[in-house]
């Protein structure tokens, strides 16, 4: 059974403003004014009290009969998961240990000027609850939990999570993590479903949040307790993924929370996380009706700029890059219910989400006992991703004594994160399997620069680091567009050109290892690659594009390149239609249902879910033919396939489906089956060169100027010709004329044998003398044996002119 998130005691005191419910002057955390409360009167004076906006209590049952609820309770935003029926009442115990849910309900929607106990903080909102935690709590109760009626509830409250014993590290499973990816992007006609989630009690047990896979999801929005004097209550974990703080109890001298209780009564004692969650649910509610229109990501970002630090002690309170304060306790401060309502009225909604993951090459360091280590990853290819909003370190690493690891983040404007803090109580020998340590501190800032993980192993034992990747969540644009822009902001024609993005990865401590990834030159004239449109990058290939985006040879396109054609990969194994994976979890939510996940880990499949640590693309040969297992090579929807290697352009592989031709060929037709393809043909000196290609005008002069010289050869031919044909008629005519002398010279010589020698030696002589060939080719070598006379320097001046 999932803890709920609760504390312990304290006392009162009043303040006065016009309601007549009972309780309402101990409502110090709403009524006391002074920039010590939620700021939530002036919103009330405007007419907001969360009418028309539905919230739903994800918990251990609800008293929809209560007095002070049944006027706002919605039986459509409630269910029995545990019992599998509509009614979400508690069971009832003689410790009444199933109070928690109605208590939180109570904070939310308690119906106002009733006369009976409390105030709820949005009082004409509908409010439902769902019982889900009086028995074992699978990932199918939770998934069915959170996808409960998607397109009538708009706020998801819940104040559980994992044991916050300081040595637990566990998140969502698959189910569960489908249902936060189909809410937020399905949720509410596609705006997304609000996720509200209590940060954790785990403070006296040394706990640290991101290791609380829900509150260190994005997808939550994560809220911590600040007591009444404005302090770190005892029981509240630090951690980098709380956005914003709403009061709650804290030490024994301090309030508590006023709410709703069991056996239609009211309390003055409810405390912990567990009673700020259903707080910031309330202003959500409110924020919500003035301004309808408002996605998930609007809600965080109207959070990030009007929650209030002042009064907030804490010594962990920092600037981020952008200027703003932020703390690890307290997020970015307490939440001002009157300031987001006026800020929704006019916000403009965000640019669509932009996610870039990268995949740092080769990390395998190991880090000895009692020291630190820093690895640097420099970010200059993310370039869709200008304006951060969450940040995820992915981090798999082993130690003998996981409590004994700190990690700690540096981003390019130096804010400095801390991940993981040391927990006394974790023992585990299990490390982080890809944990995504999730951080709100960088919101706004650049990714681009150089960012630094910083590793301690504080303990007796060796530690080792196999991976990290970066995942950067944010937008291209301004999140609103009087947002002043970055300055010197990286601008995508930086990719078309000389330069070339890359990320590297470095252990600055050593200096011993070092890996570049390149994203590599790209020309405007050649291609239309882009790599602002790759999502995740791994070792210079790209793993994923963007839908619009065409997948080739490692990089995306906008188009594709020459000699191929665009093709929907119809490959890829679509595992679960969505209409299908909702009816499977109502389905599988009964008690004696198996449908957690097994040991083989096969379940639904969400390649970008950053909730999970576990491997969640396997799939076994038991469950899968063989032609369907799912590989973990990543699928792409649309890619570069190639053409026919006639084709210059194409809309198909065969040899038929050319529709542009390469230089030297031209496209035909065939009408009877409206093929076309590819025939080389000869190109003719007559052709006009001012309608051809620069490749085809330049081929076209090269023939051209071979023709002329093949012209001018064969005259030269034809005049030598006639020239030896006139020469040997001038010969033949002088020997007729002296045709006794000449027979008797031959004669003569024929007897000399000496002048036949002499002849034949002449001849040799000049045949072999290897001057001939250093002199008309001076590039070809002399042989070892042809050695040059040192005496004779008419030979010497030949050589030297020759090789100057």
């Amino acid at each position: 059974m999932r803890p709920s998130r609760t504390s312990s005691r304290v006392m009162s005191r009043m303040d006065s403003v016009a309601f007549d419910d009972p309780k309402w002057s101990q409502m110090w955390y709403l009524n006391r004014g002074s920039g010590l409360d939620m700021n939530v009167i002036p919103a009330w004076k405007q007419g907001i009290t969360g009418k028309g906006v539905v919230v739903t209590i994800l918990d251990d049952g609800l008293e929809s009969d209560h007095p002070d609820i049944e006027q706002n309770y919605d039986p459509r935003a409630s269910y029995d998961v545990n019992s599998h029926d509509d009614d979400p009442m508690p069971h009832y115990d003689l410790t009444d240990s199933n109070r928690h849910g109605t208590r939180c309900a109570g904070e939310v929607a308690a119906t106002a000027n009733n006369t009976f106990c409390a105030v709820g903080i949005a009082y004409g909102a509908s409010v439902g609850g769902v019982r889900m935690l009086d028995g074992d709590v699978t990932d199918a109760v939770e998934a069915r939990s959170l996808s409960l009626n998607p397109q009538h509830i708009d706020i998801y409250s819940a104040s559980w999570g994992p044991d916050d014993d300081g040595k637990t590290v566990d998140g969502p499973g698959e189910l569960a993590s489908r249902a936060f990816i189909e809410g937020t992007t399905k949720g509410r006609g596609g705006k997304g479903s609000i996720f509200i989630w209590a940060s954790g009690n785990g403070g006296r047990e040394m706990d640290n949040c991101n290791c609380d896979g829900y509150t260190n999801s994005i997808w939550t929005l994560s809220i911590s307790s600040a007591t009444e004097e404005g302090h770190v209550p005892w029981y509240s974990e630090k951690c980098s993924s709380t956005l914003a703080t709403t009061y709650s109890s804290g030490g024994q001298s301090e309030k508590q929370v006023v709410t709703t209780d069991l056996h239609h009564s009211c309390t003055v004692s409810h405390t912990g996380t567990s009673a700020s969650a259903p707080l910031a649910a309330g202003i959500a509610a409110l924020v919500l009706q003035s301004n309808q229109n408002l996605t998930w990501r609007d809600l965080q970002h109207i959070v990030v700029r009007t929650a209030k630090p002042a009064n907030l002690r804490d010594s962990t309170w920092s600037r981020n890059g952008v200027g703003r304060r932020v703390s690890h306790s307290f997020g970015y401060g307490l939440m001002d219910a009157a300031e987001m309502v006026q800020v929704a009225r006019n916000w403009k909604a965000v640019p669509e989400q932009q996610r870039c993951e990268i995949n740092a090459p080769h990390v395998d360091k190991v880090i000895p006992p009692r020291t630190h280590i820093t690895l640097q990853l420099t970010v200059n290819h993310c370039l869709s991703v200008n304006y951060l909003e969450h940040v995820q370190a992915k981090i798999t690493l082993t130690s003998q004594r996981r409590g004994d690891i700190q990690l700690y983040l540096k981003s390019p404007a130096n804010t400095k994160v801390t991940l993981l803090t040391s927990r006394i109580h974790d023992n585990s020998r299990s490390g982080f399997n890809q944990w995504p340590f999730m951080s709100v501190h960088t919101w706004g800032e650049s990714p681009h620069g150089n960012w630094q993980l910083e590793i301690h192993n504080e303990g007796r034992y060796m530690a080792q680091i196999t991976q990290w990747d970066m995942i950067l969540y944010g937008t291209d644009t301004p999140a609103q567009p009087d947002d002043e822009a970055h300055a010197n902001q990286p601008s995508q024609f930086q990719l078309y050109g000389d330069e070339m993005a890359h990320n590297d990865i470095e252990h600055d401590a050593s200096g011993q290892w070092r890996n570049m990834q390149q994203v590599g030159e790209v020309g405007v004239t050649q291609d239309r690659r882009n790599s602002a449109a790759c999502l995740k990058w791994n070792d210079q290939k790209c793993l994923e594009c963007r839908e619009s985006s065409y997948f080739y040879k490692d990089f995306c396109y906008d188009e594709c390149p020459q000699r191929t054609y665009a093709k929907v990969n119809t490959d890829i194994l679509d595992e679960f239609d969505a209409d299908n994976e909702l009816g499977t979890l109502e389905a599988s939510s009964s008690p004696d249902s198996t449908n957690e996940l097994p040991s083989n880990g096969s379940g639904l499949i969400d390649k970008d879910d950053p909730l999970q640590a576990s491997e969640r693309r396997r799939r076994t040969e038991s469950t899968l033919k063989p032609s369907s297992i799912l590989s973990l090579t990543p699928q792409h929807n649309q890619i570069c396939a190639s053409c026919d290697p006639s084709c210059l352009r194409c809309y198909g592989p065969n040899v038929s489906q050319c529709s542009t031709c390469p230089p030297g060929s031209q496209l035909r037709k065939l009408s009877q089956t409206n093929e076309t393809y590819c025939y080389a043909y000869v190109v003719r000196s007559t052709i006009d060169g001012s309608n051809l290609s620069d490749n085809e005008q330049q081929e076209g002069n090269y023939k051209m100027q071979y023709m002329q010289w093949t012209t001018a050869l064969l005259v030269i031919a034809v005049i030598v010709s006639l020239v030896g044909v006139a020469v040997a008629g001038a010969m033949i005519y002088h020997r007729q004329a002296t045709k006794d002398e000449s027979y008797t010279r031959v004669s003569l010589m024929a007897e000399d044998e000496s002048d036949e020698d002499h002849e034949v030696d002449i001849f040799t002589a000049r045949t072999k003398s290897p001057f001939d060939v250093v002199e008309y080719h001076d590039y070809w070598p002399r042989e070892p044996s042809e050695v040059l006379d040192p005496n004779d320097h008419s030979n010497a001046n030949e050589e030297k002119l020759t090789h100057s």
